[in-house]
């Protein structure tokens, strides 16, 4: 996932983006403290791509403050 392909959904589409990043997130951890997880770089996968998400959410919100 990348900025621009972000930066073209609706803050709805984004919020519903961060819920599942967050959900995902929570998974991974707990694989990990089962023993399960065999990929630990996914953790900091997720955690990159939601804070992503809130960048954008936030660049969103600030141009439509200012856009008012």
């Amino acid at each position: 996932m990348n900025a621009q392909e972000l930066r073209d959904m609706t803050p709805d589409q984004l919020r519903d983006k961060l819920a599942e990043l967050k959900k995902e997130s929570f998974n991974l951890r707990f694989q990990q403290a089962t023993g399960q997880l065999e990929n630990a770089a996914l953790i900091r996968t997720a955690r990159r791509n939601a804070a992503r998400v809130k960048t954008i959410l936030n660049q969103k919100a600030a141009t439509a403050a200012t856009a008012e």
